[in-house]
């Protein structure tokens, strides 16, 4: 029995945990890092019950980023998404989808936000990249018989990657709440579209050379997210893997107030 009790304690340390007379408790700082969302007070054991499924929802970008920046680069002359079209369809969203369920049923708000967000970015943008829809007959002419290099066509895919890219930085904003590599790549992605947004606006304007700059200067931005989003979920995976790795992500929940307290105690004690 005590040396059972002797292991379930070196088990607890490996991972960075605290245990006390009732309970087994981990550290704010630790949450965040495993689950890229701060740790707020729950009913039910959900954390410790089920696997931790951020890694997942991670991997699903990575993948689907990687491939879609070194497409927009144009590495080994590669164009256009149709060879791809399931990093659109399947790596992101279908891997995202699932960790956003198990996000939501173990309760951590943030990081469920974002994997749906990712989620419904891939698929919209995949519809418009799928070159069976053809959805640019509708301002088709003789000269364009596809209608994708129709002035409004490009407009409407600025206008949209403009209001992803202010939809990217709000996540950015609450990222600054966890860690520095988590901000890093939401801020990338908002950039990214942005940049894109440009690209488009530059087709739209005929100006195919600045939009060829604009497109690589994206696909740049979003591979440099790729990288980080890669390293963030070998920390991840390390830490479940019980692996002692150190590696730094930036910490920022230090510079916020505690948030593993009842936000009615929270708020009594600022009172």
């Amino acid at each position: 029995m005590a040396g059972n009790m002797i292991a379930d304690d070196n088990h607890d340390i490996e991972k960075g945990l605290r245990r006390t007379d009732t309970t087994v408790t981990m550290p704010p700082e630790l949450f965040e890092k495993l689950y890229l969302s701060p740790k707020v007070p729950h009913h039910g054991d959900y954390n410790r019950r089920f696997a931790n499924p951020t890694a997942l929802g991670l991997m699903g970008f990575v993948i689907s980023t990687f491939t879609f920046s070194m497409v927009l680069l144009g590495w080994g002359g590669a164009s256009g998404y149709g060879p791809v079209a399931g990093i659109f369809f399947f790596t992101g969203p279908l891997l995202q989808v699932l960790t956003l369920i198990f996000e939501w049923i173990m309760g951590n708000f943030f990081i469920m936000m974002t994997m749906g967000l990712f989620a419904v970015f891939w698929l919209s943008f995949g519809l418009i990249q799928l070159p069976t829809l053809q959805l640019g007959l509708a301002y088709a002419t003789s000269a364009d018989p596809t209608g994708t290099t129709a002035p409004a066509y490009n407009t409407d895919i600025a206008l949209f990657l403009i209001v992803w890219g202010f939809a990217f930085f709000t996540f950015f904003i609450f990222t600054l709440k966890i860690n520095t590599v988590f901000a890093t790549i939401l801020g990338l992605a908002s950039a990214a579209a942005f940049v894109l947004a440009g690209a488009y606006f530059k087709v739209a304007a005929g100006d195919f050379a600045t939009a060829g700059r604009l497109q690589k200067g994206g696909g740049a931005l979003l591979f440099v997210a790729a990288v980080f989003g890669w390293y963030m979920t070998f920390i991840v995976m390390a830490g479940e893997m019980r692996i002692a790795l150190r590696l730094p992500v930036g910490d920022l929940s230090r510079f916020w107030p505690r948030t593993d307290v009842d936000l009615a105690a929270s708020t009594e004690r600022r009172d």
